[in-house]
């Protein structure tokens, strides 16, 4: 009996371990569970939207414009404010770097009754908020292009102590240009800066460089184009590619803004497509390029851009050429011939044996 008896404590405190156990494993998993609830619900989606992107503004000095730009609130309720700063262009890209500070002759102010720059102002989700912009171009400014950004920043919701709220920050941008001028002329000074292709193979002989591609490789071609005026130019035209049997193909230029005293790489359509993602990326990602040329290319081809910036302005020329030659085909040629003559040496050796 007291072996029954000793057996069965044995087997009570067993299963009371068992359920203990269980006990646990339930505790921090639904302790897990509510973390992960609580941090998901405290994250604040953030996505703002604001149009127009871009404005392009002539103004006469001592005028003023009043512009309507919308702003929309697709995410969570945030705060925001507003604030105009200069840029200026950065590389030949396309790229911008914005001031800290602000500076220039223009001035900026909001017509609105409620909303003030630089002051916080709320948003609900599915707000649009319209920000009437007014801009002043003063008696005497110089004239020549000014370039601002409208920004709209949101800020972080005040922190409640003990609490894991995220601290979401964005900020999305409408860019300015504007050009004062008097008597409404624009400063058409461009060039092309760089017009050639990008050749793994380049040979200088007589002091010409000839460009060297194989067959089946794709041509990189680049066009930048550079502005020297005070005031921003739009390049058009095209890039024509002319072979040695007569063949021909045109590939127009993408008209985009170049700033002032500035350059831009130029895209011609069917632009470069490249995909930089690849493990093994492509060497033409190393460099961006304005046209990839496919195909299978046998012989000397010549490269020419036209260049213009609209009507009365002067045309701009530059060209390029470049040689092709199937040298994997003329490899494989050459390997066949040796084994060829490899197998028929055997056979006559064979023969005299």
């Amino acid at each position: 009996m007291k072996v029954q008896s000793s057996k069965f404590k044995v087997q009570s405190y067993s299963l009371k371990f068992k359920v203990f156990k269980l006990f646990f494993v339930l505790l921090i998993f639904n302790f897990s569970l509510l973390t992960f609830h609580l941090s998901e619900a405290n994250a604040q989606q953030v996505s703002l939207a604001i149009s127009p992107p871009l404005l392009e503004l002539v103004i006469k000095p001592g005028k003023s414009v009043l512009i309507a730009y919308k702003l929309e609130n697709r995410a969570d309720p945030l705060i925001a404010s507003a604030k105009v700063l200069p840029f200026r262009p950065q590389g030949n890209l396309g790229n911008i770097k914005i001031e800290k500070e602000f500076e220039g002759p223009i001035r900026f102010n909001l017509d609105n009754s409620e909303i003030k720059f630089e002051q916080p102002f709320f948003m609900k989700s599915g707000d649009v908020l319209q920000l009437l912009v007014r801009i002043r171009v003063p008696e005497g400014s110089p004239e020549g292009d000014y370039y601002y950004t409208l920004l709209t920043e949101t800020q972080p919701p005040p922190s409640v102590a003990g609490s894991s709220a995220g601290r979401a920050k964005a900020t999305i941008g409408s860019n300015i240009l504007i050009t004062v001028s008097d008597s409404g002329r624009i400063d058409v000074k461009g060039k092309i800066a760089l017009f050639d292709v990008l050749a793994k193979l380049k040979l200088k002989i007589l002091g010409r460089v000839f460009n060297f591609f194989e067959s089946s490789d794709k041509i990189p071609v680049v066009l930048v184009v550079g502005n020297q005026g005070n005031n921003l130019i739009k390049p058009q035209g095209s890039i024509n590619l002319r072979g040695n049997f007569g063949e021909q193909a045109n590939y127009q230029i993408i008209s985009q803004n170049i700033l002032s005293n500035s350059e831009r790489l130029t895209l011609a359509t069917p632009s470069a497509e490249l995909n930089c993602q690849d493990k093994k990326p492509s060497d033409y990602c190393k460099q961006p390029v304005s046209l990839l040329l496919s195909g299978f290319f046998i012989g000397h081809y010549t490269l020419s851009a036209n260049v213009s910036f609209g009507q009365s302005t002067p045309n701009l020329y530059a060209s390029t050429s470049f040689i092709a030659l199937p040298l994997k085909l003329i490899f494989g040629i050459v390997i066949a011939l040796f084994i060829g003559l490899l197998i028929v040496k055997k056979f006559t050796k064979t023969d005299e044996d």
